[in-house]
């Protein structure tokens, strides 16, 4: 693949005036997608492909038949403590919808009335949509379309780029992929609020005179949350599993209770309920799948967290306890609702003898936590991604678990989630004004899902054009029906996730066009390595003791950095490594393919180290392998360039665009913390770009 993202801010490639160009191969089929990476409790890493890319391959992927793992076939004991972890961390935002969906259906903003058709068409809408929606759609389709194991908006992205498409459609599936995960991170923000809201409001429920307490305890529920961050999940993530399975228990066995006082709740399970329920309503009942939505958010995190647990230990989990309790539970506040209508209000609370109330909050508030935890992982693992990838400029990044490497903290993206989920606790005030801000972020999401799953089951699977029609064109149908109820909402909340989409497509776009005008300038003023050989052979310069180590984005040509050096010291070190770190467009690079290393001429070595887009560059770890012929670090200088943006809006770049880029470009991180290069051992080179 090709990305025009150059200097030391790329983090893929560093060295400002490469024309950081890396190279991004297409994913392989690889081993056992039921073989799980080491998975991180409570992160939610998606992986993301590169945007432009350049790759074409013969090899056909096998439909999620294979994955990257590292630990063989999953069966038996291992199979069941993954179910385990999985339970945790994938189902954690969709087990949490008990709370507020049937209630929006017909209490919120498009109420219907309480009348016995109404609850048993709702119930029916719901089961269906878990059913084709989860069940059907991810489940048994997406699921299928594994990035090396690895899931997510932005892998099945990279699938859809890895084989040959016509420039409009790359540009098309770029664009989706990018919004997509842009839209994550308004997910991001509205899962903690209306999910921890939720479960705090069970209190006005157990005690009344607590109702003016549940906007605060919320807010120190959410500050605790978000400052633990920095000291990492694995302390807590051991709970993740064991609290959501009792979770899921108490939802199956508070469902069974009331359905058993009335039987007859069940016939819902017929989707005659739910063309009846349309039928019956017309317009207005469109507009109540905007709360039936409710019931299937967080099913985009069975596919993201694929590659922490394999597709086996996922699908188990999910027909075996998550869909079942589901079901349950929902039918079983129908049945309270037929019996009562009264307790619409938070009809999920009224279901628990009174005596268990107060032990419900506290469930229900440790079940959000840990469904927006994952939420928050999967945003740090977005930043890592989309830095790694070019489209966003190097972050601080703190890796909280010496064993767990998808354990990480990204402090900006940390502090930035919490105020604009404590804004949006506080200007809403309940999770039930909040249910209007939710949803559509997850639906446009779950339609970009299915547009790039054509693509992959047409490009890479070599389906017919008429099997993919017919799983596409009904899929997308649901989909944007869905899309149209929570469109509604717009004005009522839903722009907040829309704007903050909108707003991080434009800084992506804005860092990956100015990386791209840089590229072209430093390719322009790119010395080849012979004109280079050539001067030495001229001036016979001094070559002094010690090996130089410059980092450039570029294969092919002299560093900047080096011909500055040269030119104003005169002098060359004896040993001379030109190190390009390439970004592939896989999630993984196995370690015998890791570096490429070239010797050249008067001393000159040039190293290719490749990293997928889920892997952290570490240079010290990648010169202390054996097949790297440098000395020890201690004995190395590193030489980084780094250039100034003065912006002029010159080059294609209207001034505002570039005056943003100028301002990302100074506040990235330095390169020596994203590669682990100690501080002491660096000598930085600067240079002034008009742009």
């Amino acid at each position: 693949m090709s990305m025009d993202e150059t200097g030391d801010d790329a983090p893929a490639r560093t060295d400002p005036e490469a024309d950081a160009v890396p190279k991004i191969a297409s994913p392989t089929p690889a081993a056992n997608a039921d073989a799980p990476r080491s998975p991180a409790p409570g992160a939610s890493e998606q992986a993301q492909p590169s945007a432009e890319t350049e790759t074409e391959t013969d090899e056909e992927a096998s439909g999620g038949e294979h994955g990257h793992g590292h630990g063989g076939p999953v069966h038996g004991k291992r199979l069941l403590s993954l179910s385990l972890l999985a339970l945790g961390v994938v189902y954690g935002d969709i087990g949490t919808s008990p709370l507020y969906a049937i209630r929006e259906c017909l209490h919120g903003e498009h109420h219907m009335a309480l009348t016995e058709a109404n609850i048993m068409g709702v119930l029916s809408l719901i089961v269906w949509s878990l059913t084709v929606v989860i069940s059907l759609k991810y489940l048994v389709y997406v699921l299928r379309a594994d990035n090396q194991g690895e899931g997510g908006i932005l892998a099945l992205m990279a699938l859809a780029l890895s084989q040959p498409v016509k420039s409009a459609l790359r540009t098309a599936i770029v664009m989706l992929g990018l919004f997509g995960a842009a839209l994550l991170y308004g997910d991001g923000v509205i899962t903690p609020a209306i999910s921890v809201l939720s479960a705090v409001e069970g209190l006005g429920v157990a005690a009344p005179g607590l109702k003016t307490y549940i906007v605060p305890i919320t807010i120190a529920i959410l500050i605790g949350l978000f400052w633990i961050q920095k000291r990492g999940t694995a302390l807590v993530g051991a709970l993740f599993g064991p609290v959501t399975l009792l979770w899921f228990s108490v939802l199956a066995l508070l469902g069974l209770v009331h359905i058993a006082q009335l039987p007859k709740v069940l016939w819902a399970l017929s989707p005659t309920y739910a063309v009846s329920f349309f039928l019956n309503n017309g317009s207005d009942g469109i507009l109540v799948l905007g709360g039936v939505f409710l019931a299937v958010t967080g099913g985009e995190a069975l596919y993201a967290d694929m590659g922490h647990f394999g597709v086996k230990p996922i699908r188990l989990t999910w027909f075996g306890l998550v869909f079942p309790a589901l079901i349950i539970n929902y039918f079983g506040q129908g049945a309270l609702l037929l019996r009562d209508p009264s307790v619409i209000e938070n009809v999920f609370f009224h279901m628990a003898p009174q005596w268990a109330l107060y032990p419900m909050v506290i469930l229900a508030t440790m079940a959000t936590i840990i469904a927006s935890q994952a939420v928050i992982s999967g945003a740090f693992s977005l930043t890592r991604q989309a830095s790694m990838l070019g489209y966003f400029p190097r972050v601080k990044i703190e890796h909280t678990s010496p064993d767990q490497i998808g354990q990480i903290y990204v402090p900006l993206v940390n502090w930035g989630l919490l105020l604009a989920t404590l804004a949006l606790v506080v200007s809403f005030g309940s999770s039930s004004r909040l249910a209007s801000a939710y949803g559509i972020a997850v639906s446009t999401t779950m339609i970009i899902t299915v547009a790039l799953a054509y693509v992959v089951a047409r490009q890479m699977w070599r389906w017919s054009l008429w099997a993919c029609l017919a799983i596409t064109v009904p899929l997308l149908a649901i989909d944007l029906t869905f899309f149209g109820a929570n469109i509604a909402k717009v004005m009522d909340g839903g722009w907040i996730p829309l704007g903050i989409a909108l707003l991080l497509l434009v800084l992506m776009t804005t860092w990956k066009k100015g990386r791209s005008i840089l590229g072209t300038i430093f390719r322009e003023r790119l010395v080849p390595l012979e004109d280079l050989y050539e001067l030495l052979t001229i001036e016979r310069p001094a070559r002094v003791p010690g090996t130089a180590l410059f980092l450039t984005s570029n294969a092919q040509g002299t560093p900047s950095a080096l011909m500055q050096n040269f030119l104003l010291n005169r002098v060359l070190h004896k040993q001379v490594v030109l190190l390009t770190i390439v970004t592939e467009e896989m999630s993984h690079v196995d370690d015998d393919k890791r570096v490429v290393v070239e010797r050249l001429e008067h001393g000159f070595v040039r190293i290719i180290a490749r990293y997928g887009f889920m892997e952290d560059p570490d240079v010290p770890a990648l010169l202390a392998r054996e097949d790297t012929p440098t000395p020890p670090i201690d004995h190395t200088t590193f030489f980084l360039g780094r250039e100034t943006i003065i912006s002029l809006g010159r080059h294609g770049m209207s001034p505002w665009r570039s005056a943003v880029f100028a301002f990302m470009s100074r506040n990235a991180a330095r390169a020596t913390a994203f590669f682990n290069i100690p501080s002491s051992r660096v000598i930085e080179i600067g240079t002034q770009i008009e742009l």
